[in-house]
Parts: structure tokens; C-alpha cells; sequence
């Protein structure tokens, strides 16, 4: 019988006869499989994303209402918006004068961008918050983490998660374990023991990217074995998560969107998004050695999705 579909596999009787390896506790050091050239500082993280938008004040206030961040400069036809008292960004709206919505899933790209929030009880607070606006968002728990899923007023998509602690991450071989199934809405809720929400908290970052790509084996080669990532889950059908540090993943790459091209000069999109880590230098010169185009410190992914690196 079939306990859960796990991502990549389900756990079932055939485990008994190993022909899988156990489930276990995830050790650190002991799951993920590192690039042969070069491999990110587990320092990394993740800055802020940039987005085209359609029409700046609608979605300025969407993000401010609905998401409940501040906005903390504005610079013309760009607005910075992160959590109240932020020196950061995390989200960068930029307008340009044509650019139209997208129907999500009909461009290569942002799948969605993660905000991370401290803890449990943060996302619990934001649950009831999307409850009071009668706003829809879908959800899941992926074993690592859970997540609130939402589109923008242009269908750019966006998580808002909170993640377990890695003493319960479970691994199966080198590969970590993560699943999508339902979330406990009544046990996160209960987490904020009635607090409100109050807009996004302190210590709230970026988590991770997830985008459409045209080819998960072309991804690898350019995320893991040129800029450094660890290989974290690949056997999820059509996805791969790559992450450093051990971090379950501050990257996912799926082929959900087959046929989909590229972003177009008017399409809502992502601009760009931000890789900070100490070894710039180093993950530069690596992909352009790999032939792939770079621009200063904008690297372009094979399907020219851009990503900054950068020490700062």
C-alpha cells in the first residue's frame, strides 16, 4: 500500500525488500549531490527579485495589501518593497509603458519567487490574514516546509512558506526527501495563537526561485555544474531542486511548460533575480568559461533568464 507520494518516488512495500534505500534523518553533509567543477559557499543567499509589471500603483498596492510589504523607495517608474524597516528589498516593481499580463505557464521563466518567513506562527498570522481579504491561494506541505501559494494582478506566481526545522528533514540515499501534500490548515492557523497579522515580519528573506525551464538536464548543466549548486531532489517528474549550504533548495527548475517560449519585451516577467555569495568572482568565471552569457555580473540562463551575482 502507498503511504505518500514523495517527490520522485512513493514509499511502498518494495522499500522492504531495499530496493530503494531507507528513509532517514537528514545529516548534514551526508544528502545532495555537489557539481564536479565548482561548488557555491554555503554562505549564499538569495537578494531581492525584479519584476515588470504592468501598472505600477495597482501592484504596488497589491503587494503592499495582500502581502503586506512596506514599500521603502521609489525611484521614478520603480518602487522597492521589502519588510517594514528593511535596509533590503525583496521584490523591485518596475513598469515599462506595453507590458501585459501573463497567463501562468505560457512563458519560460518565473514559476514563482519564495518568501520565507521566520517561523510557523508568522505563516499562520498571514493564513488568516488572506482569510480576512477573501483572497485565494493555494497550498501545500512539502515535508521541509510549508507554503501558501498566490498569482499577482499580472499571473506572476508567488510562495509564502515558512520551513521546518532541519532536525526533522528526512533523506532516501544522498537524494533529501520533499512531498506535496495537503496542508494543515488548522495546525498553522493555531500556531499564531490568535495574533494578527501586522505586515511581513522582521527576518523575512528571500527563500528561493522556481522557473520554467525547456530542458531539466540543460538547467543542471548551467545551475549546478557552472554556477555551483548542489543537485538536492531529482526525481520528481519533469523538476529539479538545487540549493547550497544544504538548504533544501533556493532553486527549482521544472518543465511544466512545454512548448512555452521565452518572455516577450511586453510581457509581465522577471527581470532579474539575485544570487549574493562570497565567491562571485569564482561562479562568474566558471559560466563564462562554460560559454554561457555574461554581462558583468548578469549571468543568462540558456532560455536568457537572468540572474545577478553578487557579493552584496
Amino acid at each position: 500500500m502507498v503511504k505518500r507520494i514523495k517527490y520522485g518516488m512513493s514509499i511502498s512495500s518494495q522499500n522492504l525488500f531495499g530496493r530503494f534505500p531507507a528513509i532517514q534523518p537528514a545529516v548534514a553533509g551526508s544528502y545532495g549531490e555537489a557539481p564536479h567543477s565548482r561548488r557555491f559557499s554555503p554562505a549564499l543567499r538569495l537578494g531581492a527579485v525584479h519584476l515588470q509589471v504592468s501598472h505600477l500603483e495597482r501592484s504596488s498596492a497589491w503587494y503592499r495589501q495582500v502581502l503586506g510589504l512596506a514599500e521603502l523607495a521609489r525611484e521614478g517608474d520603480t518602487v522597492h518593497l521589502g519588510a517594514s524597516g528593511a535596509s533590503e528589498p525583496l521584490v523591485v516593481l518596475e513598469y515599462r509603458a506595453g507590458t501585459t499580463p501573463i497567463r501562468p505557464g505560457s512563458r519560460l521563466g518565473l514559476y514563482h519567487f519564495a518568501i520565507l518567513l521566520p517561523d510557523r506562527p508568522a505563516l499562520g498570522r498571514f493564513v488568516e490574514h488572506l482569510a480576512n481579504l477573501g483572497a485565494r491561494a493555494g497550498a501545500a506541505d512539502h515535508l521541509v516546509s510549508e507554503a501558501l501559494y498566490l498569482q499577482d494582478p499580472d499571473g506572476l506566481g508567488i510562495e509564502v512558506y515558512c520551513d521546518r526545522p532541519r532536525a526533522d528533514w528526512q533523506q532516501q540515499g544522498r537524494e533529501l526527501q520533499m512531498a506535496t501534500d495537503p496542508l494543515d490548515f488548522a495546525a498553522v492557523v493555531a500556531s499564531a495563537q490568535g495574533a494578527p497579522w501586522t505586515g511581513m515580519p522582521v527576518g523575512t528573506v528571500m527563500g528561493h526561485l522556481h522557473l520554467h525551464v525547456g530542458d531539466l538536464a540543460r538547467a543542471s548543466d548551467f545551475y549546478s555544474e557552472a554556477l555551483g549548486f548542489d543537485r538536492m531532489v531529482w526525481r520528481y517528474p519533469g523538476a529539479l531542486f538545487l540549493g547550497a549550504g544544504g538548504y533544501h533548495h533556493h532553486l527549482g527548475v521544472n518543465t511544466w511548460a512545454p512548448g512555452a517560449p521565452s518572455p516577450g519585451e511586453h510581457d509581465a516577467k522577471l527581470l532579474e533575480w539575485t544570487i549574493v555569495t562570497p565567491d562571485t568572482a569564482e561562479a562568474i568565471a566558471t559560466a563564462a568559461s562554460a560559454g554561457f552569457r555574461v554581462h558583468d555580473d548578469l549571468v543568462l540562463d540558456p532560455w536568457g533568464t537572468p540572474v545577478r551575482v553578487s557579493a552584496r
